[in-house]
């Protein structure tokens, strides 16, 4: 109910009552002759600021390059590229943002990844949302495939419906995802070969530490029988994996204590939409919200998303990441 009333109540919250509260504070606080003044100029700002985040920040696409190097990488996947991008939210993709989709999948493929890797929200309330961008999510091309995970929003937690509705709705997720030719990961792996060498890329259902998001995520299912692949040429041992998981929160809750997975990119925060001198909101309650956290070799990359349920992006802009493995010399 909260997602659904989301975008109204951004807007009344920015334009409406924000204003009155600084009008308030300003005849309150600020000298008589001047309240009025300040208010207005407040007023003004809000606006630009909404303003400028609704119809330019919203639209804006970083592609950020990245690089980490590994001393268990199997030689033959050094210098293998993924391309990670998270939160498409398509569902905002129409009207004033008709075209965003294109420019952002066009811009997927143009930086030539092995692999592309999409880690979460790929709608924002229903699979109908799916449809009509279908057509341009079919263009994603890479040498090895791409794969995908279900965020929360992909599964029907915001929608006020019986059960046997809500699981329509997620085999309908599936089915889209599967018509634009990805390969959905659902507690599932698939290993990549390079003659005698692998890696694999697992994808975990969501599994959030908010009890009222989706807890389905299980690393023993998703990593189950991987142990009989070698992870170089050279004998059988721990294999390199790649861990998609779209709640960040997951790394520490389930993934660093439950596997070896060396490498895990996660989505979800969307950074907050809004950044002032590095300082995000959403890191009061997400510590790890955006970019690199490391333990020990282990390493959790945090991608702020393409896009959003709500659009307004302020000094945050949508991104794409393009991961570089690189063997240790």
């Amino acid at each position: 109910m909260i997602a659904r009333y989301a975008i109204p109540f951004f807007f009344v919250m920015t334009l409406l009552v924000a204003p009155i509260v600084f009008a308030l504070l300003s005849r309150w606080l600020a000298p008589r002759k001047y309240w009025k003044r300040i208010a207005l100029a407040c007023t003004l700002f809000i606006y630009m600021v909404v303003g400028y985040g609704t119809f330019c920040g919203y639209q804006q696409i970083e592609v950020r390059h990245v690089e980490y190097v590994f001393d268990d990488l199997p030689k033959a996947f050094d210098g293998y590229r993924l391309v990670q991008f998270s939160d498409a939210h398509v569902g905002t993709c129409q009207g004033v943002y008709d075209g965003f989709l294109q420019e952002a999948i066009d811009s997927i493929n143009a930086q030539k990844g092995d692999a592309i890797v999409f880690t979460g929200d790929l709608e924002n309330l229903h699979p109908d949302e799916l449809q009509p961008q279908l057509s341009i999510l079919r263009q994603l091309k890479a040498k090895d495939g791409v794969y995908s995970i279900m965020g929360n929003h992909d599964y029907p937690t915001y929608l006020d419906c019986d059960e046997a509705t809500k699981a329509r709705c997620v085999e309908q997720t599936k089915l889209m995802e599967q018509k634009a030719g990805w390969r959905l990961l659902l507690n599932e792996h698939q290993v990549i070969r390079r003659d005698s060498d692998s890696i694999v890329i697992a994808g975990m259902e969501n599994w959030g530490k908010v009890k009222r998001m989706p807890r389905r995520g299980d690393v023993k299912k998703t990593l189950a029988g991987i142990q009989q692949f070698p992870s170089h040429g050279e004998g059988v041992g721990a294999p390199f994996i790649v861990m998609l998981q779209h709640d960040p929160s997951a790394w520490r809750e389930k993934i660093l204590p439950e596997c070896h997975a060396q490498l895990t990119l996660s989505g979800h925060t969307h950074g907050g939409q809004f950044q002032l001198f590095g300082w995000s909101p959403v890191s009061i309650t997400t510590p790890e919200w955006g970019g690199e956290y490391r333990e020990g070799s282990r390493v959790l990359f945090v991608s702020t998303g393409l896009g959003a349920l709500i659009p307004f992006r302020l000094n945050m802009p949508g991104e794409i990441v393009v991961i570089t493995l690189r063997c240790k010399k």
